[in-house]
């Protein structure tokens, strides 16, 4: 599989998402629909979080939480999300920003009869910072907009929450996808690829 179609995995790609967030040391850390066409393993940039616990003297903290890169069918690739202190990973986040977003292939049943941790069953991990987004610009609104048309029960969560968007700014990508170890792929492949019609769809499955 080569790079560009396994960014057009990635961008769109939107499963379970598993969150650890820190303090002190690094840590590395889902959209389903039916697709038309698998890629090819070596297709690394068709083809990912987690945080430091500010409670747990920076062990990572692992967690799962519904995010959105954008309207169906017109993902951006950069994840955002909808978050409130009162859960860990907003938390931390805000003390250490250091974050990974890891995604599996397995919950869109693509992988058959395969082992999750088997490497032909894809899986990426998406390494950077969970920041803020400022409520003032013209992201927060995009960012909004893409998140509740995904998850329209957010719009009704408690206001004294304080749920805030984030998003996790990608600073590295580990991928695996077959047997052989990491496949290369750079940010900007992932954030650059263009969009084809065996993309995986945004779904309610996050």
């Amino acid at each position: 599989m080569n790079n560009k179609s396994l960014v057009h995995f990635l961008q769109v790609l939107s499963l379970v998402l598993f969150f650890v967030v820190g303090t002190q040391d690094s840590v590395e850390g889902r959209l389903i629909s039916t697709i038309s066409k698998k890629p090819h393993p070596n297709d690394a940039a068709a083809y990912a979080r987690c945080t430091i616990s500010s409670d747990l003297g920076g062990a990572p903290f692992g967690n799962v939480v519904s995010f959105s890169d954008g309207l169906p069918n017109e993902g951006s690739g950069v994840p955002y999300f909808y978050l409130t202190t009162l859960d860990p990973t907003a938390r931390n986040a805000l003390r250490d920003k250091r974050s990974s977003l890891a995604i599996s292939e397995y919950p869109l049943g693509t992988c058959g009869e395969r082992d999750p941790e088997n490497p032909a069953c894809a899986k990426i991990t998406l390494t950077g910072k969970l920041v803020l987004v400022d409520v003032s610009t013209k992201e927060a609104e995009f960012a909004e907009h893409a998140l509740f048309t995904k998850h329209p029960e957010m719009m009704d969560w408690p206001e004294d929450h304080n749920f805030q968007i984030f998003k996790l700014e990608i600073e590295d990508i580990f991928l695996i996808n077959w047997f052989g170890g990491r496949k290369p792929l750079t940010v900007d492949q992932y954030l650059h690829t263009k969009m084809n019609k065996f993309a995986f769809i945004l779904s309610k499955f996050i």
